[in-house]
C-alpha cells in the first residue's frame, strides 16, 4: 500500500492532490464522572454541507492554542468550547475570544465536554500519555477526532484507537500535516516514479536545540490553577520531579516519548510516506545518550535509530546539543537541520516544511518542490471529511498516524533496554550496517565539539528486536530474550479510572 499503482507511469499533471492522497492511502456514549463509558448515546449530530461544524479543543498550551486560530479562520466552523486542566490557560484564551467579541465555553474535564450533543468534533492537543484514552473517549461519545502526534503513549494503545475509530464510525485524523503539504505530495510522487532511482536509504532529521530542563531538589509545588490529578489521568500519579510541568513532561516517560516522538515523528512519517511503506519494519535498534548536562530528564537527546524496511533502511537521528558551546545554531547534514534526506541510486531528495529540493548524484540541483507546510491544509481536510463522513478526504489516516507513532516506540523500546557500552562497541555491534559507521563518526565528532566525552560505560546501546509487522508485536528466538522484555514495553500499566480498555 502507499505505493503508486504504475511507478513508472507519469499521472497527469493536473491530477488533484486529493485524488494523489486517495492513490497512496492505506487501503455514541455517556461518559461518567467515574471516567469511563456507560451506555450508548443516541442522536449524534451529523454535520451536513451547509452545517456549522462545532468544535472542542483540549490542550491548549502551544498546539491546541495554534489550532484555535486554524480553525477559527475556517468558513462554518466554530471553535465552540475549549478544555484545559490548567484554569490560567482556560482564561488565556477565553480572553482572545471575548477581545473578538466572540464566547466559548470552559471546561477542566474532557468527559463533561463529550457529554454534550452539541459538540461535534474535538481536537486532542493534550500531553502524548493522554490521546489515546482522551480519543477513544471521543470515539465512543460519538466525536470525531483531530489527534495530535504522536497519536499514542504505546504501541498496544495506538491499535486500540484505530479500533475505536473503525467501531464507531468516526472521523480520525492525525496530525501528520506534512502529508498535506503540496511541495510534499509532489515531492513523494515524483520520488515514486523513479525520477532519482530506486531509494536506497532514508534519513530523517531532528537537530533541535534543548536546553537542560535542570535538576529539581525534591517534590515540586502543583500551582493552585492546575488539577494535578485530572493532568497526570493515566500515567501513575507520582510527586512532581521537574521544575516545570509544562513542556518537560516530554522528556520523562512516564509522560513524554522524547524528541524522536515529539518533533520526530513527522520525519519519520515522511520518511515512511515517501518509500510507501504502510507497516512496521523487520526489525529495530536504537542507541545514544543524555549528554551535555545533568538533569530531571530521561529520555535521550542524542538517539539514533536504524529501521529495518523492504524498500530501504530508514535511518533517524535526534540531536539536542547545539555545532558548539554557546551557539543556538544547530548542526545540518545535507543542508536539513529538521526535515528527511532521501537518497536513491541517481540522486537524493532534501526536504521538510514547506516542499524540499531534487538534487543529482554530484548534489547539483534539478528541480524544486514548493508548499506552506500544511496545517491549514490538514485542518481542512479535516473538516471536509467530516461533513462528507468520507474517510479517504484524510490526509492523515489514523492508522498512518498509528504506524508512525509505533515507529517512535519501537525506537525508545529498544533504547531503554540498552545496556551502556563504549563508542566502539557501536561499530562492533552493527559491523553489517555501513549508514551505522558514518553516522556515528559524525555523531561523535559533534558530541566532542560540545565537550562530551565518551567512556566505557556512556553509550546506551539497545538490542536489534525483531518485529512482526501483522501483530505489531516483537519476536522472541528463545525464553527470556530482548523480545521477552521488549513486549512488555507494548503497554503501559494505567491509574483508575483513566483505562484504555482492552475492548473499546
Amino acid at each position: 500500500m502507499n505505493k503508486l499503482s504504475n511507478p513508472q507511469e507519469k499521472p497527469d499533471s493536473a491530477m488533484s492532490r486529493r485524488a494523489f492522497m486517495k492513490s497512496t492511502a492505506i487501503a455514541g456514549l455517556s461518559l461518567s464522572a467515574a471516567g469511563g463509558p456507560i451506555g450508548c448515546r443516541p442522536g449524534s449530530r451529523i454535520a451536513g454541507a451547509n452545517d456549522t461544524v462545532r468544535i472542542a479543543v483540549a490542550g491548549l498550551r502551544i498546539k491546541g492554542a495554534q489550532h484555535i486560530d486554524v480553525f477559527r479562520e475556517m468558513e462554518k466552523v466554530r471553535v465552540a468550547a475549549i478544555c484545559d486542566v490548567d484554569t490560567e490557560m482556560l482564561a488565556r484564551e477565553e480572553r482572545k475570544f471575548a477581545s473578538a467579541g466572540e464566547t466559548v465555553d470552559t471546561e477542566t474535564d474532557i468527559r463533561r465536554v463529550l457529554d454534550r450533543k452539541d459538540i461535534d468534533a474535538v481536537v486532542v492537543a493534550t500531553p502524548n500519555h493522554w490521546h489515546c484514552l482522551m480519543g477513544i473517549w471521543a470515539c465512543q461519545a460519538g466525536k470525531d477526532v483531530y489527534m495530535e502526534k504522536p497519536v499514542s503513549h504505546s504501541v498496544w494503545e495506538g491499535r486500540q484507537l484505530v479500533r475505536a475509530a473503525r467501531k464507531y464510525n468516526r472521523i480520525v485524523q492525525a496530525g501528520i500535516q506534512k502529508r498535506s503539504d503540496a511541495g510534499l505530495i509532489e515531492a513523494a510522487r515524483f520520488i515514486r516514479e523513479g525520477h532519482l532511482g530506486r531509494i536506497t536509504l532514508a534519513r530523517g532529521l531532528c537537530y533541535k536545540r534543548r536546553e537542560s530542563i535542570g535538576l529539581a531538589s525534591g517534590p515540586q509545588p502543583i500551582p493552585d490553577h492546575i488539577d494535578y490529578d485530572l493532568w497526570t489521568g493515566p500515567a501513575e500519579l507520582r510527586p512532581l520531579m521537574r521544575k516545570q510541568l509544562h513542556y518537560d513532561w516530554h522528556w520523562q516517560w512516564e509522560t513524554g516519548n522524547g524528541d524522536i516522538g515529539n518533533q520526530g515523528i513527522h520525519e519519520l512519517d515522511l520518511c515512511r510516506w515517501m518509500m510507501g511503506e504502510s507497516g512496521l519494519p523487520a526489525s529495530v535498534f536504537s542507541f545514544g545518550g543524555r549528554y551535555g548536562y545533568t538533569d530531571d530528564g530521561e529520555t535521550p537527546n542524542t538517539q539514533i535509530t536504524r529501521y529495518d524496511y523492504e524498500t530501504a533502511p530508514l535511518l533517524f537521528e535526534v540531536r539536542g546539543l547545539p555545532r558548539s558551546p554557546g551557539l543556538e545554531a544547530m548542526d545540518a547534514y545535507r543542508g536539513m537541520r529538521i526535515g528527511v534526506v532521501i537518497h536513491c541510486e541517481h540522486g537524493y531528495f532534501a526536504g521538510g516544511d514547506g516542499g524540499g529540493w531534487a538534487y543529482d548524484a554530484d548534489g547539483k540541483r534539478i528541480r524544486q518542490f514548493t508548499g506552506t507546510g500544511g496545517v491549514r491544509e490538514h485542518a481542512a481536510d479535516f473538516i471536509r471529511a467530516v461533513r462528507s463522513r468520507d474517510s479517504s478526504e484524510l490526509a492523515g489516516r489514523i492508522e498512518d498516524g498509528h504506524i508512525s507513532s509505533a515507529l517512535v516506540h519501537l525506537a525508545n523500546i529498544s533504547y531503554r533496554l540498552g545496556t551502556l557500552k563504549g563508542p566502539e562497541s557501536v561499530r562492533e555491534a552493527f559491523p553489517r550496517h555501513p549508514e551505522i559507521a558514518e553516522t556515528w563518526g559524525r555523531t561523535q565528532a559533534h558530541l566532542r565539539r560540545n565537550g562530551v566525552a565518551l567512556d566505557e560505560r556512556s553509550v546506551c546501546l539497545g538490542p536489534e528486536l525483531a518485529v512482526a509487522s501483522e501483530s505489531e508485536r516483537f519476536v522472541s528466538r528463545e525464553a527470556f530474550d530482548s523480545a521477552f522484555f521488549a513486549n512488555r514495553l507494548l503497554r503501559r500499566t494505567y491509574r483508575e479510572p483513566f483505562v484504555v480498555p482492552d475492548r473499546v
